[in-house]
């Protein structure tokens, strides 16, 4: 089994403590140990960022290919057609890269990145072409949400049928631009839509994300279903946070005459979601909970911090009173740990003598 180099050494030294506690035999961890193999130079990475230098090598060939006048004549010809008539050009364009990177995908299924760069390319004509649709059709009703929608759409189709993460990550980008914009543009766009300033209609966005994570999580699209999740959370702690700075206040008026207690609920709010992200990370060994509510928990003191404390309390105070709360979280987090370690010790052992 070749292993990158930190799970390498982790690997090992977990083969050593087993063996420190006579869990495997010295036999045992010498061939599991001789079946480790230490990964050499990381292509995997030197090919991303190749293909991430390529989409900037392009950008900067486009810029280069202005400045030839042959060129610059077929593009003025074409910048000349109606806007109908690019758009179409554009969906043509985009449904030709779209196919090349299936059937790259079909035949050279190992060129992941440079399949997913096709895709991106074809992802940005798109883009391209609806927005010139958009101008063709208008009537000046401004509804330009439904042109992101349609683009989330496209982008959620392909990343679902090639399947392409990126591709599906830019698509629920697109379909939270689209859920801002549309909601907006129902409500004149006002503060409110429902009763609910912005921020608070993404906390009820992200949750949403993060629940169709987990009814997608055992389906044909099973593999998009972190990314979704991730996307999920990060949208809902980016609108706590916000929710925890401004409320669900939809002017600075407002803003200023409520009291304190009103703006510190939500941030209690936030910070009591952050903890259950870590408790649930904890709990179930996930991760990405566990990351998202350690980082948003510490966002959400450092925000408190500068918003009450800045002025009036003195720095040391303030940080030597979070590093002992902390301390003792850690402490218990600890204790937990050695708790849980001889337990698995002790059933360890007792099954060694049965």
């Amino acid at each position: 089994m070749i292993l990158p180099k930190r799970k390498y050494r982790f690997a090992r030294e977990l083969l050593a403590a087993w063996e420190r506690e006579n869990l495997i035999s010295s036999e045992q961890s010498k061939k599991i140990r001789g079946s480790l193999e230490q990964s050499g130079f990381d292509w995997k990475r030197l090919a991303r960022y190749s293909f991430w230098f390529a989409g900037i090598s392009l950008a900067i060939s486009v810029f280069a290919v202005l400045l030839d006048e042959v060129i610059l004549e077929i593009l003025e010809g074409f910048f000349e057609l109606p806007d109908s008539a690019k758009s179409i050009i554009l969906f043509i364009i985009a449904g030709l890269f779209y196919l090349w990177g299936f059937r790259r995908k079909r035949k050279k299924p190992e060129k992941l990145y440079s399949n997913e760069f096709v895709l991106f390319a074809g992802a940005i004509v798109t883009g391209a072409a609806i927005a010139l649709f958009g101008i063709a059709v208008d009537t000046g009703s401004g509804h330009y949400s439904l042109l992101i929608l349609a683009g989330s759409l496209v982008y959620l189709s392909i990343g679902a049928l090639f399947p392409s993460v990126p591709m599906w990550v830019l698509g629920l980008i697109s379909l939270a631009s689209w859920f801002g914009t549309e909601t907006g543009y129902v409500s004149g766009w006002g503060a409110y839509y429902l009763g609910m300033n912005y921020p608070l209609r993404f906390v009820f966005f992200g949750i949403l994300t993060i629940a169709v994570s987990f009814l997608t999580s055992r389906s044909p699209v099973a593999r998009l279903s972190r990314s979704t999740y991730i996307m999920g959370l990060l949208y809902l702690f980016l609108a706590l946070w916000l929710m925890s700075i401004f409320g669900n206040y939809g002017d600075i008026d407002t803003w200023y005459s409520a009291s304190t207690g009103e703006k510190f609920i939500w941030s209690l709010l936030f910070g009591i979601a952050a903890l259950a992200a870590v408790f649930w990370g904890l709990k179930n060994d996930d991760a990405v909970s566990r990351k998202f509510g350690v980082t948003f928990l510490f966002i959400n003191f450092y925000t408190k911090y500068f918003e009450y404390f800045w002025v009036t309390m003195h720095k040391a105070v303030f940080f030597a009173f979070l590093g002992i709360s902390f301390w003792l979280v850690g402490r218990y987090a600890e204790s937990m740990v050695n708790a849980i370690k001889e337990k698995f010790f002790d059933s360890s052992r007792n099954e060694d003598k049965i």
